[in-house]
C-alpha cells in the first residue's frame, strides 16, 4: 500500500490518477499568471514613457497646458505614500535617461532631498535592493559595464541593448538581470 490509502483512492502528492485535472490546472494558472506578469510589464513601461512625453511636453509648453487632474497623475504630490526612496529613484531614474549606478543614485537624492537618506545606515544599500525591485517590476533594467560595475536605466530607455554613458563605456543587460519577454 504504497501509493493507496485503504479506500483505494491515489495518496496526496501523486500526479497519476485523481490528481491529473489539478496538475491541469495548475498549468493553466501558471501559464495566466506567467501571461499577466508580461502584460503588467508592458503596461508598467508604456506608463513610464508616458509619462516621460507628458513632462516633457510640460516643460516645453509649461504646466499651464496640463489640467489639474493629469498633473496629479503624472506628478502626485508628495504625500504619505509616494516621498519614500522609492519614488525618487523612479523619478531620478525616468530624468537620467541614461544608466545610473546606485551611488549616482544615492548622490542625486542627496543633492535633491537629504532628508530621504538622513537615517540610512547604508544608503547605497538600500538603493540597490529598490533597484533590484524595480527590475523585478519591470521597471527598470539592470546593466552591467566593462569593469563589471553595475547600472540601471529606466525600462522606456532601455529598447537599445547597449548604451554608452558618460564614461564613454559600453553597457550591457548585466547576467541574471530581468526583463520582461516580449518588451
Amino acid at each position: 500500500m504504497d501509493q493507496e490509502t485503504d479506500t483505494g483512492k491515489t495518496a496526496p502528492g501523486n500526479t497519476d490518477g485523481d490528481n491529473r485535472h489539478v496538475q491541469a490546472v495548475i498549468q493553466q494558472a501558471e501559464l495566466e499568471l506567467r501571461g499577466l506578469l508580461k502584460e503588467r510589464a508592458k503596461v508598467t513601461k508604456r506608463i513610464g514613457s508616458l509619462k516621460q512625453t507628458i513632462n516633457g511636453l510640460a516643460e516645453i509648453f509649461g504646466d499651464g497646458i496640463l489640467s489639474a487632474a493629469l498633473l496629479d497623475l503624472v506628478d502626485p504630490k508628495i504625500n504619505s505614500r509616494q516621498s519614500g526612496i522609492t519614488p525618487a529613484c523612479r523619478r531620478i531614474l525616468m530624468e537620467a535617461r541614461r544608466p545610473m549606478s546606485a551611488r549616482g543614485l544615492c548622490d542625486e537624492i542627496q543633492r535633491t532631498m537629504p532628508a530621504l537618506l538622513a537615517h540610512h545606515k547604508d544608503p547605497v544599500a538600500t538603493v540597490y535592493t529598490i533597484l533590484g525591485r524595480l527590475v523585478s517590476y519591470g521597471e527598470a533594467t539592470g546593466l552591467s559595464g566593462d569593469r563589471g560595475k553595475r547600472a540601471w536605466l529606466w525600462a522606456a530607455e532601455s529598447e537599445n541593448s547597449s548604451l554608452a554613458p558618460d564614461t564613454g563605456s559600453v553597457w550591457q543587460q548585466a547576467p541574471g538581470s530581468v526583463i520582461p519577454s516580449g518588451i
